[in-house]
């Protein structure tokens, strides 16, 4: 089975540095079959760059080593820990890098069927019969959200939605949310930082994805429909076309 895939990273309209850091690989990593991440990170002077760039960097050095003994989510879990342990003790070591942390989503795919872990706001959509969120932002007005205490689309929603209660680093343990979804013919994955979703309505995502032709216009023009809505942050966008078979198990 074929996997193609097309990743972007732009620094927007605003911010003078690009603190997301991106992986694409459609090639075999380790034990995996292939390997994309999205890393947006977060803190003051060069720390955001750094945790971002430190947290993707350290995941493809962990998963370039084989686990013939270990499930997919087992290794994907086992590499955030490790790499979420490290990152937290740069930042209680250098008072530069004090308060850095990161989000981070990670997805592989194998046969037909699509792991996910994330941490944090930055997200993963699947394109099937309508684009839905797969997973669950970290953040402070989807945890009031979830209790009933505010409206997703509020005002107090939008002015609030950038306060994230999970990221990698800024403890010495982290909770990570595990995905598996069988894969269907058609299927598109669209994984992102936050400056394509807080930018980009998911009926706009969902109407450039469907129509621009070939993946590289679609992702560019994600990017492109960011920036022109305002362009606030930074925008990563990785597009993934997994070529699954009418037959595939």
């Amino acid at each position: 089975m074929a996997v193609q895939a097309c990743a972007f990273t732009d620094v927007g309209r605003y911010r003078s540095m690009n603190q997301d850091y991106i992986y694409s690989s459609t090639a075999p990593l380790g034990s995996l079959d292939n390997l994309f991440l999205v890393a947006d990170g977060m803190g003051g002077h060069n720390a955001g760059d750094y945790a971002s760039r430190f947290a993707v960097e350290t995941l493809v050095a962990f998963f370039g080593k084989r686990f013939p003994d270990k499930d997919i989510h087992g290794i994907l879990k086992e590499g955030i820990r490790k790499m979420n342990q490290e990152l937290y003790h740069k930042a209680n070591s250098d008072p530069m890098l004090f308060g850095m942390g990161s989000t981070l989503v990670a997805a592989t795919i194998k046969g037909s069927v699509l792991y996910v872990a994330n941490i944090g706001d930055s997200r993963l959509y699947l394109l099937r019969e309508k684009l839905e969120q797969v997973t669950r932002d970290h953040s402070y007005v989807e945890e009031l959200v979830a209790l009933g205490k505010m409206k997703r689309g509020s005002r107090d929603y939008q002015e609030q939605k950038n306060i994230i209660t999970r990221a990698v680093g800024t403890s010495e343990t982290v909770d990570i949310d595990l995905f598996a979804l069988k894969l269907k013919p058609g299927d598109y994955i669209l994984m992102c930082s936050d400056g394509l979703s807080n930018m980009v309505d998911e009926l706009e995502i969902e109407y450039i994805i469907r129509t621009e032709d070939g993946l590289r216009a679609k992702a560019e023009a994600l990017v492109e429909a960011a920036n022109r809505g305002g362009g606030r942050d930074n925008i990563s966008v990785v597009l993934i076309c997994p070529e699954i078979g009418e037959v595939a198990l």
